[in-house]
């Protein structure tokens, strides 16, 4: 079982993966271009992690041993010793392909080399790799700690054993639930909630409720645990709209057509947590403000 991974990646969802999977008593090693990155990953990491001792969720000594186990690295090669690696890095299908052909020669040849991507091809993904049998996709809902459902995702060529250490790995370490989805761009989480925030702006556009109305009423009247636009603003606008518009792409209807208000945002550079502003204001720590 795997007991040492690699996160490719320091931006919202890789730190989350690292939080997540350091809390589950992991070592994980977590890799990006520049320590300033790093630094405000970890920043962001232990920002989390007091919350949930605010919540009485962990001690702060459990809180210093998550931090021990998240080793910060800016070079691939540090990675030589994982038995997992996930790559969490922006949705850009050539960047992608680079850093599988980069772990190529540095990971053992047993090591399951893991995407989160919500939209890419991962039989595409896997043709960068001279070992696609070891490709797989593990896609995390974010927050990665606490939402307990990952995707699991097939390339063309995945074998069985990847699959099913995967999947074991999954449920028997994180104690999530794996779900096993055809290749597709969205899958099953993004290609669905895209649409709901896609509708959501629709609405906001055509005057028909304020922000904070359209996210009451999802939160409060079907128990979400974020609205359509909240969550809009912490997956990222820019992520949202790259999602849409690959999926309009490979879909050719209309209803994944992104609304024009997401790109006057995403223009603006008003992204959302990451900027500290979307459709609403944030804290330096994620927390929305008034």
């Amino acid at each position: 079982m795997f007991k040492v991974v690699g996160v490719v990646g320091a931006g919202t969802m890789g730190r989350s993966i690292a939080e997540m999977l350091a809390v589950k008593g992991l070592d994980v090693h977590l890799v990006e271009k520049t320590p300033e990155k790093l630094r405000q990953a970890v920043i962001m990491i232990e920002a989390s992690l007091d919350r949930q001792m605010e919540r009485w969720a962990i001690t702060a000594a459990e809180k210093k041993l998550t931090l021990n186990r998240i080793h910060t690295e800016t070079s691939l090669q540090h990675l030589a010793d994982c038995e997992l690696i996930i790559e969490t890095i922006s949705e850009d299908l050539d960047e992608k392909k680079d850093v599988f052909r980069q772990l190529d020669d540095i990971v053992a040849a047993d090591a399951v080399l893991a995407s989160n991507t919500s939209t890419l091809s991962l039989t595409e993904l896997a043709g960068a790799s001279s070992r696609p049998e070891r490709v797989i996709g593990m896609h995390f809902v974010y927050p990665a700690f606490r939402i307990d459902v990952v995707e699991i995702i097939r390339g063309l060529h995945t074998s069985d054993d990847t699959f099913g250490r995967t999947k074991t790995f999954i449920e028997d370490v994180l104690t999530k639930k794996g779900v096993m989805v055809y290749e597709s761009p969205g899958f099953v989480t993004t290609r669905l909630v895209c649409l709901l925030i896609n509708e959501a702006l629709h609405l906001l556009e055509e005057g028909v409720a304020s922000p904070e109305d359209i996210d009451s009423a999802m939160s409060i009247g079907y128990q979400f645990e974020y609205g359509p636009l909240e969550m809009a603003d912490r997956f990222g606008l820019d992520s949202v709209l790259a999602a849409l518009e690959r999926m309009f792409r490979e879909f050719g209807e209309l209803k994944y057509r992104p609304s024009f208000l997401l790109k006057k945002k995403v223009r603006a550079g008003q992204l959302g947590i990451k900027t500290g502003v979307g459709f609403f204001k944030y804290g330096k720590d994620g927390e929305r403000l008034p």
